[in-house]
């Protein structure tokens, strides 16, 4: 059989065959072309990939940046915040030492003049006691009656030393009990119901404020 009868024969066939050969070249060349699409689509993908683990590489590295700021922030707050603290608490006990000091200081500087006034008050009662046995001695207690009389009444009770008894001379006086003292006397009236305390060791009380102030102010 002839070429030609066979082709006429297969003329079919050859069509389908022409056909198929140029529907397969659309095909690969239409499927090359998505392959070629696929390709980029992946390297676009690998791209975006890579820019995203770039940005986030980025937001990691300001992320920790910041958290490494904060940190040296807060620790720098810190290490001030224990500075000052101990500062002031160093500050606050040197401060209080200080002062411990000043009131110990002033404590010694007290008890010494405390000492020095009961010296003192020891020398002034001595010279008192010594006082007593003086001539004016007499006119003090003459005085001390006036004022007896002028606060309680015209007639007074006197309550004194024995030695002093015979001082008391005037008839709207009346003598009482014995008492033991430096000097002075205790007068009441009749009726008993108003005393007063005129011995030298009450006067000397009354008056301590005054007499200390005295002699700080010449101590100091």
């Amino acid at each position: 059989m002839r070429s030609s009868s066979i082709l006429l024969c297969n003329s079919r066939n050859t069509l389908d065959y022409w056909f198929r050969s140029r529907n397969y070249l659309i095909v690969r060349y239409t499927l090359g072309r998505n392959i070629v699409s696929i390709d980029t689509f992946i390297a676009e993908i690998e791209n975006r990939k890579k820019n995203d683990l770039a940005d986030l590489d980025k937001k990691l590295n300001d992320k920790k940046s910041e958290t490494e700021g904060k940190k040296n922030s807060a620790v720098k707050e810190l290490k001030e915040n224990y500075a000052n603290e101990a500062k002031t608490k160093a500050e606050r006990e040197g401060a209080r030492i200080v002062e411990a000091g000043k009131l110990e200081a002033k404590k010694i500087l007290f008890d010494a003049i405390n000492k020095n006034l009961d010296s003192t008050f020891d020398v002034i009662k001595k010279e008192l006691e010594g006082y007593s046995k003086k001539p004016e001695y007499k006119k003090v207690l003459q005085k001390l009656v006036d004022y007896s009389k002028k606060v309680l009444a015209k007639k007074i009770i006197i309550h004194c030393r024995d030695e002093d008894k015979a001082s008391f001379k005037d008839k709207d006086i009346k003598i009482g009990s014995t008492i033991q003292t430096l000097g002075g006397f205790i007068a009441e009236n009749t009726e008993g119901t108003k005393e007063i305390d005129l011995t030298f060791e009450e006067l000397l009380r009354n008056n301590e404020d005054e007499i200390k102030n005295t002699i700080l102010e010449k101590i100091l």
